[in-house]
């Protein structure tokens, strides 16, 4: 089973496709990790000022593909550089890692949890 990997940063959207989920995996926490080195995001201010932490500075999304998209996760990248894992492709599910696992081992148990 093919997964994709889909990387919306701003305006950008790139995707990629690989063989396996840990494939996915290790490409998602190589560009989580480079778009938090580029920095917060600043604060913006229109009818309300919404600070970095508030706003998602980029959404990484792994998937089966198909067209109802049967297995889907990510990671937002909060403008202050947090991770909020999340299960779901329309309908988003926030997912909770608990103390002890990262925002990508929670999103590949997610994967692993829907293929059975």
């Amino acid at each position: 089973m093919a997964f994709k990997l889909t990387i919306r940063n701003g305006p950008k959207v790139t995707r990629e496709k690989h063989e396996s989920l840990e494939e996915a995996v290790a490409a998602l926490r190589s560009h989580t990790e480079r778009i938090r080195a580029e920095g917060d995001a600043p604060e913006v201010s229109m009818i309300r000022t919404y600070e970095p932490g508030d706003q998602v500075k980029a959404r990484l999304e792994i998937s089966t593909g198909g067209f109802m998209r049967s297995r889907d996760a990510g990671i937002d990248v909060m403008g202050d550089g947090a991770l909020v894992p999340f299960r779901g492709g329309v309908a988003r599910r926030e997912l909770d890692p608990g103390d002890s696992a990262t925002a990508f081992e929670v999103v590949e148990r997610a994967m692993r949890e829907e293929a059975r």
